[in-house]
C-alpha cells in the first residue's frame, strides 16, 4: 500500500503575504518604471494601478484552484488537469518561459545597479550572477519562510521610508513641486489611452509574484482563508507601494532621463533622505534593490527549474529532467533553466524580455481563468476548493477578455513569438508526448455531460489530493465518530442481508427511504478504487432525508462477510472484517468525500486491522479512530488531580473553551453524557476539542492521562 508523504501545514497568513510580496518587489519597482515611461510618459504610475486591478480575476482563479489542487508545478499542473496534457504542455511552456524572462530581467537589475559603483558591463554582471545562482542551486540552497519574512519586512520599511520622505518633500516642502505645478506631469498621457493600456500590459510582469504562493499551497494552515486573504493583502500593499513610489520617481526625475534610467529608484533617492548623512539614502536604496534582485533571481531560477521536473515526471518532457540527485536536487532541470536564462540575457534587450514575460503570463492567466469554468462545469465531486472565486463566471470571462486585449496591445512581435511557442508546444506534444501520456483533463468530464467520454482516473487522482489535504475546519468528522453506532456481529450474515439491516437502521433514524440507501451503498463511482482496502469496506450514501452525517461500524467474526470487489475492471471477492457505512446529506457531497478520505487515511495506518480487531471496548475503538491532537482520555481516580470533579454534574465543571465531554465509559458500558450527568469514581471521559484547549486539560490532569 503506497504511503503519501504529507508536508507540514506550517505557513500562516503572514507567511503567505511575505512569500507573495517578496516575489514582486524587485525589477518591477527598482528597474522597470523608466522603461515603462517610454510608452505613456508621467502616467506610468497609473499604469501600475491599472495592472494591479486587471490581475485580480487571475488572482481569484489561482486562489480557488490552488486550494483544490495543491501540487508542485503550479499553473502547469492546473492546466494539465483541467484542459488536458496538450494545453498542459502549452501552458507549462508558457509559464516556464514567463518565469525565465522574469528571472532574467531581475538578474539584469543586479548589473544595472552595479554600474552605479563600478565600471562594469551590465550584462557581464548579469551572466556572472546567473552562473553563481546556478552553482548555489546545484549545491542546494534551502529557503525558509523565516528568512523571507525578515527580508520582506526590511524591504517594506525601506520602501515606506522612501514613499513617506518623497510625499512629504512633494506636498510639504518647496524642494519638489506639487503635480499641478510640476512640468514633469504635462502632458499626463503622452500616447493617449492606448499608451496607458500598452503600459499596463508591459508592467504586468511586476505582479507575477502574486501567484507564486500556489507552489506551497499544501503547506499553508487554513488555506481557504489564508491563501486568498494573503494574496489580496499582498496585492493591496504592493500596488500602493508601486503606485506611490513610481509617482515620486516621476515627480523627481526629468522625463527624458526617466525614460532611459535603468536605476530610477536610486536616482530618485539622490534627492531624498536629506536627513541622513552623505549618500546613505542612495546606498540604502541600492542595497535594498540588490537584495531584491538577488532574492528574486535565485528564487526564480529555483522555481522555474521545477517546471521541467514536473513535466518530466508527467512524461511531457524527456525523463532525464525528472531525475534528482542524492541530495534531492534536480540537476538536469537546473542546468537547462540556467542555460536558457544565459541565452536570453545575451540575445534579448531588456524591453524585449519584459514584453515577452508579460505576454506569456497573460496567456497563461487566460487559460487559468478558463480552467475554473471547466472545473466547475465538469461536476467532479473531488474538485473541492476551500475558497471559491467571487462573481463566477463573470470574473473569469472578464479575466479572459483582459488577457486578450492586453496581448493585442503588446504588439505584433510578442504576439508572433507567443504563437511560435504555442505551435512549438503543439508540435512537441503531437510528436513526443502524446504516445507517452494516457490521461485527459477535466474538460472531458464537461464533454461527458454533453454525451462525450470522460477520463475516470482523474477523479481518482483528485481523491488522492483530497486525502492529502485532510478535513476542512468545521467538518464534523470527530463528532460523527463519537456518535457512531458499533455492531459486533455474533451470527453469520451475507453481504446483502447486512446492507439491508444497516439501511433499515438509517432509514428509521433519518427518515430516508431504505431502498434508495441500499441502491447508493451498492453503487460504484470513479473514486471506488481509492476506497478498496483488504478486509475493510467503506460504503457510503447521500439522501435528501439525511440532515447530518452518521456512521455505523460493523465488526465481524472470522472469516468475515463475503463481499464482491471491483477494481480496474477486474471482479473478485473479499472477506470483510470491518465495515464502515457512512451517510451524509445530499447537498454535502464534497464534505462526504473529505470524511471518506479521512477514513481511508486512518485505515491505511500500519497494522490497522490487527489493532482495531483487538479492541473490545466501543469507547476504545472510537478513540483509536480519532487518535489525534483533538482528544484526550481522562480516568477519574481518587487521589489524583482529576478527582476534584467526582460527584459533580457535568454542567458544573469549568472546562476550557471549545472542548466537549463526548463519551463516558462506566462499568464497561459506553454512555453519551448530558449536562445533568453526575461523574463517578473510575469513569473514563473522552474529551474532544481544539488542540490548544486539549493541551490545557493535559497539563491540568497530567497525573493520569490514558493512552490507548
Amino acid at each position: 500500500m503506497a504511503n503519501t508523504t504529507k508536508l507540514k501545514k506550517e505557513l500562516g497568513l503572514f507567511d503567505v503575504f511575505s512569500i507573495s510580496t517578496g516575489a514582486m518587489f524587485s525589477s518591477g519597482f527598482f528597474l522597470l518604471p523608466g522603461l515603462a515611461s517610454q510608452y505613456t510618459g508621467p502616467s506610468v504610475f497609473l499604469a501600475y494601478l491599472l495592472a494591479g486591478l486587471l490581475i485580480m480575476p487571475a488572482m481569484f482563479s489561482m486562489a480557488e484552484i490552488s486550494t483544490a489542487l495543491p501540487r508542485s508545478g503550479g499553473a502547469y499542473f492546473f492546466l494539465d488537469r483541467s484542459l488536458g496534457p496538450l494545453m498542459g504542455t502549452i501552458g507549462g511552456l508558457g509559464t516556464y518561459f514567463s518565469l525565465l524572462f522574469k528571472t532574467s530581467f531581475a538578474i539584469i537589475g543586479i548589473g544595472a545597479y552595479a554600474v552605479m559603483f563600478w565600471d562594469v558591463p551590465v550584462k557581464g554582471v548579469a551572466l556572472s550572477a546567473t552562473l553563481f545562482f546556478m552553482l548555489l542551486n546545484l549545491v542546494g540552497a534551502k529557503k525558509t519562510s523565516g528568512l523571507q519574512n525578515i527580508f520582506v519586512i526590511f524591504l517594506i520599511i525601506v520602501l515606506c521610508a522612501f514613499i513617506v520622505d518623497g510625499l512629504s518633500n512633494i506636498f510639504f516642502t518647496s524642494n519638489i513641486e506639487i503635480p499641478q505645478n510640476n512640468k514633469h506631469f504635462s502632458p499626463l498621457l503622452t500616447n493617449g489611452f492606448e499608451g496607458l493600456i500598452t503600459t499596463a500590459g508591459f508592467v504586468f510582469v511586476s505582479y507575477l509574484g502574486l501567484t507564486q504562493i500556489t507552489s506551497v499551497a499544501e503547506e499553508i494552515k487554513n488555506p481557504e482563508r489564508n491563501i486568498p486573504l494573503g494574496m489580496l493583502l499582498s496585492l493591496v500593499v504592493t500596488g500602493l507601494i508601486y503606485v506611490l513610489g513610481v509617482f515620486i520617481m516621476v515627480s523627481i526625475i526629468e522625463p527624458n532621463q526617466l525614460a532611459t534610467e535603468m536605476a530610477p529608484a536610486a536616482a530618485a533617492a539622490k534627492h531624498l533622505f536629506r536627513w541622513l548623512p552623505g549618500n546613505v539614502g542612495v546606498y540604502l536604496m541600492t542595497g535594498a534593490a540588490m537584495a531584491a534582485f538577488a532574492s528574486t533571481g535565485n528564487a526564480g531560477l529555483l522555481a522555474s527549474s521545477r517546471f521541467p521536473l514536473a513535466m518530466g515526471r508527467d512524461k511531457l518532457f524527456p525523463p532525464i529532467f525528472s531525475k534528482v540527485n542524492k541530495k534531492g536536487i534536480p540537476a538536469p532541470a537546473i542546468l537547462l533553466t540556467s542555460g536558457l536564462i544565459l541565452f536570453f540575457i545575451l540575445v534579448l534587450t531588456e524591453e524585449g524580455i519584459v514584453k515577452l514575460a508579460s505576454t506569456f503570463q497573460l496567456l497563461v492567466f487566460m487559460f487559468i481563468n478558463f480552467s475554473v469554468i471547466v472545473f466547475r462545469k465538469s461536476n467532479i465531486d473531488t474538485y473541492d476548493p476551500g475558497y471559491r472565486s467571487p462573481l463566477y463566471p463573470g470574473m473569469q470571462v472578464a479575466g479572459i477578455f483582459i488577457s486578450v486585449v492586453l496581448i493585442i496591445y503588446m504588439g505584433w512581435t510578442t504576439i508572433l513569438f507567443t504563437a511560435f511557442i504555442i505551435a512549438l508546444g503543439y508540435i512537441w506534444y503531437y510528436y513526443y508526448a502524446r504516445r507517452r501520456v494516457k490521461r485527459e483533463g477535466a474538460i472531458f468530464h464537461w464533454f461527458a455531460l454533453l454525451g462525450k467520454y470522460q477520463y475516470q482516473d482523474l477523479e481518482n487522482e483528485f481523491m488522492g489530493i483530497l486525502k492529502e489535504k485532510g478535513l476542512r475546519r468545521g467538518d464534523p468528522f470527530d463528532e460523527t465518530i463519537i456518535r457512531a453506532r458499533i455492531t459486533h456481529l455474533d451470527k453469520p450474515f451475507n453481504y446483502e442481508e447486512l446492507t439491508d439491516y444497516i439501511a433499515e437502521g438509517f432509514a428509521v433514524e433519518m427518515h430516508a427511504p431504505k431502498e434508495e440507501l441500499i441502491k447508493e451503498f451498492y453503487a460504484t463511482s470513479p473514486i471506488e478504487p481509492a476506497l478498496i482496502i483488504p478486509k475493510v469496506s467503506i460504503l457510503y450514501a447521500k439522501n435528501e432525508g439525511i440532515d447530518h452525517p452518521s456512521l455505523h461500524i460493523v465488526v465481524t467474526k472470522e472469516p468475515g462477510v463475503r463481499k464482491p470487489v471491483h477494481k480496474g475492471g477486474i471482479s473478485s471477492e473479499d472477506y470483510i472484517r470491518i465495515f464502515f457505512f457512512l451517510v451524509n446529506p445530499k447537498a454535502e457531497s464534497r464534505q462526504q468525500l473529505r470524511m471518506l478520505s479521512r477514513l481511508v487515511d486512518i485505515i491505511e495506518r500500519q497494522n490497522f486491522l490487527t489493532e482495531a480487531l483487538a479492541i473490545t471496548s466501543d469507547r476504545a475503538l472510537k478513540e483509536y479512530l480519532l487518535h489525534n491532537e483533538h482528544y484526550v482520555t481522562v480516568e477519574l481516580i481518587p487521589g489524583t488531580n482529576q478527582a476534584e470533579v467526582i460527584g459533580k454534574q457535568l454542567k458544573e465543571i469549568k472546562l476550557p473553551e471549545e472542548v466537549l465531554v463526548a463519551l463516558i465509559e462506566r462499568d464497561g458500558e459506553t454512555i453519551t453524557p448530558h449536562g445533568a450527568t453526575v461523574l463517578q469514581k473510575y469513569d473514563v471521559l473522552t474529551i474532544i476539542g481544539e488542540p490548544k484547549s486539549i493541551n490545557i486539560l493535559i497539563d491540568k490532569y497530567i497525573g493520569r492521562p490514558i493512552d490507548n
